[in-house]
């Protein structure tokens, strides 16, 4: 049988997403989930990291981001959990809700789609994005804002359970391409693009960033989608502009909007040019979704 474990500790709500993006950057890869949840209104959050993996990681990353964030390590203890499917219980608290053009669904709630929403059935799990998450709801509202005779050729870098390849292939009914660093999260994109009727649209490769062949054979892009961290994403910039013809697009999520400033720095020395943006908030911290032109 194998133990699931809990560590959790308190930290204050200015620090709540930084500890959360930190600890995800490190221990995602390792199957373990992050979460957090308000211990009091404007008061502390309750970081917590579940998985069945060794506590000597948790413990570095744990150490790794408080010296990041330049504050003393929180206590913390490990907590053995019932032997229950936790993947399920997170499954059964997800609530379909409405995004843009999308109606967002997890699969045992399949009635009730509101006239004139796309639905997108992504069914909570261990790939990344459900659509919760702000960053997600900004890149699915900001896609609908494309005009779609400019984004027949797209990708999906750091896709995770598929939702946002799978958006793009239902909004403009064409092939799209996807790549996530995890194999597993490939095969869920692949089981969710069938389930939501784009199996044949979507085409996913395990790849770090574009270096799959396939992905990199496809460029120059129309349109490039990173919903990922900020580091990755400065990493990622010159790739990006190498792979993005003049005058595609590049949608980039997954950072706070003070790190919106590093971003747009970075991609501008490449020749991408804000567009426009879009800040939704989640959990108490505000995120930014961008859109860059290539020059």
């Amino acid at each position: 049988m194998n133990i699931v474990r809990k560590a959790g500790f308190v930290a204050p709500a200015a620090q709540r997403a930084a500890w959360e993006a930190l600890l995800e950057e490190r221990l995602a890869e390792e199957g373990f989930i992050v979460t957090s949840c308000e211990v009091s209104r404007d008061g502390p959050w309750r970081i917590d990291v579940f998985g069945e993996g060794s506590a000597a990681l948790v413990e570095v990353a744990i150490k790794a981001a408080a010296r990041a964030l330049g504050v003393a390590e929180p206590a913390w203890a490990w907590e053995e959990l019932p032997d229950i499917d936790w993947v399920a219980e997170n499954q059964r608290s997800f609530r379909p809700f409405a995004v843009g053009p999308f109606w967002v669904h997890p699969s045992h709630v399949a009635d009730g789609i509101p006239s004139g929403l796309l639905p997108l059935r992504i069914d909570a799990g261990l790939a990344f994005g459900t659509g919760t998450h702000a960053t997600t709801r900004g890149c699915l509202e900001l896609l609908a804002t494309l005009d779609p005779s400019e984004t027949a050729n797209a990708v999906d870098v750091g896709c995770g359970s598929g939702i946002l390849a799978i958006a793009m292939a239902k909004l403009w009914q064409r092939p799209v391409w996807g790549g996530d660093n995890d194999a597993e999260a490939v095969a869920v994109a692949e089981e969710n693009a069938g389930l939501n009727g784009v199996g044949d649209l979507c085409r996913f490769s395990v790849a770090s960033g574009l270096d799959a062949p396939e992905l990199a054979a496809r460029a120059p892009y129309d349109l490039i989608v990173a919903n990922i961290l900020a580091g990755p994403l400065v990493d990622l910039s010159e790739s990006f502009a190498d792979s993005v013809r003049p005058g595609g697009r590049v949608l980039l999520s997954g950072l706070l909007v003070e790190q919106a400033a590093l971003i747009l720095s970075t991609y501008a020395r490449r020749g991408l040019a804000f567009e426009r943006r879009l800040d939704l908030e989640t959990g108490g911290a505000w995120w930014r979704s961008l859109i860059l032109r290539r020059d």
